[in-house]
């Protein structure tokens, strides 16, 4: 707790600069990456993020020194360039992208890598945590990095604010903003910019290698939770935000903990969480909404059975028993036990001692899906011109989905048929209208 205090008081300038320095570089990173996200190009941002290795590298050579300045031009020039490289080998040749991005990336990575060791072996004493922009080292920003980063994420912010509606079009429908005049490549060309600009600012915190999760994960966790854009943008940045949070107070109270990959594991616990449990996409809302729909298949083949089995002895409110309804159909009797039981307690069935019988409510219900399943078949036979003994299946997948809308359309139709296909009478609740 007191630990807790301590931190989340920001007193201490060093926790100001790491946590501020890691919320500033999560948001950039998600809202920028929401836009590669949705343009499919996931792959991007870890390119870019390899290929800023020599141009950090090559800055040193030059100025001699680590200021954070020098080093973030040098690796803006080398990550712009490694996209410029990707998008001419992807038009100019056969190459795909996805190889382009493999060649671009192993080929700018291996010089950094080249440049990196000759500088580690040059004697230079001021070359030294230079190797931290592999991994990344969040715990080593100063007010200096923060100061820079403040700005980079406010031009950042302000670029999605400003074209926003451009990005968003370019994201979903380019071909589109071609036709309606909107100038593709130069909007491509500014997200670009502002995607080698969120990753060079986040490679000091996280380094190249989890620099491409920082960038794609948020987006894809707050994908989980809504359609619109906006929203997305919102939840993204709020992800970003306590990932780079609880990353730099976990490094805080277990200081062998690193901070940068610590970000990059609580965003990815986040996306987990986001699989299983957000609503419409969620794996868990997905398994709840299949299994609502099987036990709404199996109750209403059951009524569909008793109204059946009403039928063939003309007396819709006889005593049903397990073993007569399985004869008609055969059904697995855990789960037939499991549909008369919600059944019964839906009032469409009654239970006396181990027999069913219909209730009124349950033989109008059975009667309209026995209607739709027939209704179906002379549909399919009538204007699909199927076989009879091929439609039986198909309306008994049909019948539970059909909505009272199109009943009445396809009543209308087929002008009130008073049989299927099979010579079985088709049942109407009114009077039939010729």
């Amino acid at each position: 707790m007191e630990d807790l205090i301590t931190f989340f008081s920001f007193q201490n300038p060093n926790i100001r600069y790491v946590a501020g320095g890691s919320v500033l570089l999560a948001i950039s990173s998600a809202l920028v990456g929401c836009f590669t996200f949705l343009k499919k190009k996931a792959l991007v941002g870890d390119a870019v993020a390899h290929a800023v290795l020599p141009g950090i590298c090559l800055s040193f050579l030059i100025s001699g020194t680590k200021n954070p300045i020098y080093l973030i031009i040098g690796a803006f020039v080398t990550g712009w360039l490694s996209l410029v490289m990707i998008d001419f080998i992807t038009r100019k040749s056969k190459i795909k992208e996805d190889t382009a991005i493999g060649l671009i990336l192993s080929v700018f990575f291996g010089v950094g890598i080249l440049l990196l060791t000759m500088i580690q072996h040059s004697g230079n004493a001021a070359q030294s945590g230079l190797d931290s922009f592999l991994f990344g080292k969040a715990a080593a920003l100063v007010g200096q990095d923060l100061y820079i980063f403040s700005i980079i994420s406010v031009c950042l912010l302000l670029g999605v604010i400003l074209f926003y509606k451009e990005f968003a079009l370019i994201s979903f429908d380019e071909d589109f903003a071609k036709s309606i005049g909107f100038p593709v490549k130069r909007l491509e060309l500014a997200l670009t910019t502002l995607t080698v600009l969120a990753v060079v600012t986040g490679i000091q915190a996280v380094g190249v290698v989890l620099m491409a999760a920082m960038l794609i994960t948020p987006a894809a966790a707050a994908r989980f939770w809504t359609n619109k854009l906006s929203i997305m943008l919102v939840l993204a940045a709020v992800f970003g935000a306590f990932s780079g949070v609880s990353g730099a107070y976990i490094s805080y109270v277990a200081p062998s903990m690193p901070t940068g990959p610590w970000i990059v594991m609580i965003i990815s616990m986040i996306a987990i969480i986001s699989f299983f449990v957000a609503p419409e996409r969620g794996i868990l809302y997905k398994l709840i909404t299949q299994a609502k729909i099987k036990r709404r298949i199996l109750i209403e083949n059951i009524l569909k059975l008793f109204y059946q089995l009403g039928e063939l002895d003309k007396n819709f409110s006889a005593q049903r028993t397990i073993e007569q309804i399985q004869a008609k159909r055969p059904i697995k009797t855990a789960s037939l036990l499991s549909g008369l039981n919600i059944l019964s307690h839906q009032g469409f069935l009654k239970k006396q001692n181990n027999s069913w019988q219909l209730t009124d409510q349950g033989e109008k219900k059975g009667q309209r899906i026995v209607k739709l399943h027939r209704l179906w078949e002379v549909y399919l036979t009538k204007y699909l011109r199927i076989a009879p003994d091929h439609v039986h299946e198909d309306a008994d997948n049909i019948e539970h989905i059909l909505t009272p809308e199109l009943e009445s359309r396809l009543e209308a139709l087929l002008q009130y048929p008073t049989s299927d296909p099979h010579e079985s009478i088709i049942p109407y609740r009114n009077v039939i209208k010729s």
